[in-house]
């Protein structure tokens, strides 16, 4: 990702929000549904090395600082999740992919992903990526515990309004794919982990790094 011009993808900024794309030529306007999945990928540094645990990185701070300040803080801010991707062991890597058996397998969780979508469909009308302002309160509010914990991490870390409804969103999907009518603490602190940008909201610093998360 990060080896696209930074103007290329700021321009990912609106439809992202939106999911439209709005083009303006000449004096005339036009719109275009533009709803999609962004996935992308980056190297942490120009060499891609930063950070590994044996090799070492050959890049300087000021490249480090300039190639991670191509994603800006507002485009981040519209990542639902963000994590790190650890090196595989090669002994792993040669044996191939294994089936999560502890989780059902693919099949087991395509079952519980088409539930928590019927179960989000059914409570607002759309899916939790979807939801507005205005239903993100009414039925993202967490448990009261759960809620110290993100009002503490969103103070501490100056969360923007769009990252603050983000995390919840995403801790609102958590909940459903448990079959929880409510937001509880594991929730917010899975969702604040999986908020892992560049820079790092949620480092290891931070206060909820020792709290039970899912695998990505």
């Amino acid at each position: 990702m990060l080896e696209f011009d930074r103007r290329c993808l700021e321009s990912l900024r609106e439809p992202l929000e939106t999911g439209r794309v709005n083009i303006s030529r000449s004096g005339h306007q036009a719109s275009f549904p533009a709803k999609f999945l962004w996935v992308c990928a980056h190297n942490p540094c120009p060499c891609g090395w930063l950070g590994h645990p044996a090799k070492e990185c050959r890049c300087t701070p000021e490249q480090v600082r300039k190639y991670q300040n191509k994603l800006s803080g507002p485009l981040a801010d519209r990542l639902d999740i963000s994590v790190e991707v650890q090196a595989i062991d090669h002994g792993a890597l040669l044996q191939g992919e294994t089936e999560p058996t502890e989780l059902g397998g693919s099949a087991g969780l395509r079952k519980r992903v088409e539930e928590a979508r019927t179960v989000q469909l059914e409570r607002q009308g759309c899916l939790n990526g979807e939801m507005s302002a205005g239903q993100i309160n009414k039925h993202c509010k967490p448990a009261s515990g759960a809620e110290k914990l993100l009002l503490a991490y969103a103070q501490k870390n100056h969360l923007s309004a769009r990252a603050l409804h983000r995390i919840c969103r995403v801790a609102r999907t958590l909940a459903d794919l448990d079959q929880a009518s409510q937001i509880e603490k594991k929730h917010i602190a899975t969702a604040i982990q999986y908020r892992k940008t560049l820079g790092g909201e949620a480092g290891s610093q931070s206060p909820v790094a020792q709290q039970p998360t899912y695998n990505p």
